[in-house]
């Protein structure tokens, strides 16, 4: 028995997931999930994190940006790349696995509905919102203007689709891929929950 929740960014994942868990008295696993992953690789966490189902942070993307200059010619992305994506991936499908055999458990992002696509004893959800919504959530999340969380928004969404793309071949907002698919905006954070729940009560979990 197990959840899986996917979310568009700013769509509230980790606020919904916390919500379920509680109410089932399974446990919640996010950001641990890259620290475990990051610990057996023997990688600092921050790291993987930038190479698993987000965007590159705002560090890596300036040093990028300086290393295309001709004006800073000595500058080398050699230690950006030091840790191979793939190598991310393979060790978060087995840390997610681990996971899945455990049971009860509500697993946020790092492409788990896929990874446990055919494993049968799950609910695969995906929390989709309002764009409009969406960018009042992160901005008020993050403390930024909405001019830079619709940014974040798109640039985060869109490397979400990639890494399900490149890696399992599979369309990250095709609602077929999911069991259910729930707007936040419309049922707000504690209606999806509760919508979660209840399936999973009704499968006698």
């Amino acid at each position: 028995m197990l959840i899986t929740i996917s979310r568009q960014f700013g769509a509230g994942g980790s606020l919904v997931a916390k919500m379920v868990a509680e109410q089932l008295g399974w446990s919640v696993i996010d950001n641990e999930l890259v620290d475990e992953v990051a610990r057996r690789i023997g990688k600092p966490a921050e790291e993987v994190a930038e190479k698993e189902e987000r965007v590159p942070s705002f560090v890596e993307r300036l040093a990028r940006a300086l290393v295309a200059s001709p004006e800073v010619p000595l500058v080398t992305a050699t230690p950006l790349e030091s840790l191979d994506e793939a190598e991310v991936v393979k060790m978060t499908e087995v840390v997610v696995g681990e996971v899945a055999q455990q049971g009860k458990v509500v697993l946020v992002g790092r492409a788990a509905s896929a990874v446990l696509a055919r494993e049968t004893g799950a609910i695969h959800v995906q929390l989709v919102a309002p764009r409009g919504f969406r960018i009042r959530v992160v901005a008020d999340r993050l403390s930024i203007d909405h001019k830079t969380a619709d940014k974040q928004i798109g640039e985060t969404d869109a490397q979400r689709s990639r890494y399900h793309k490149q890696y399992y071949g599979r369309d990250w907002s095709d609602p077929v891929n999911y069991h259910m698919v729930l707007n936040t905006g419309a049922l707000g954070f504690e209606g999806a929950a509760a919508a979660i729940v209840a399936r999973a009560k009704a499968l006698g979990w």
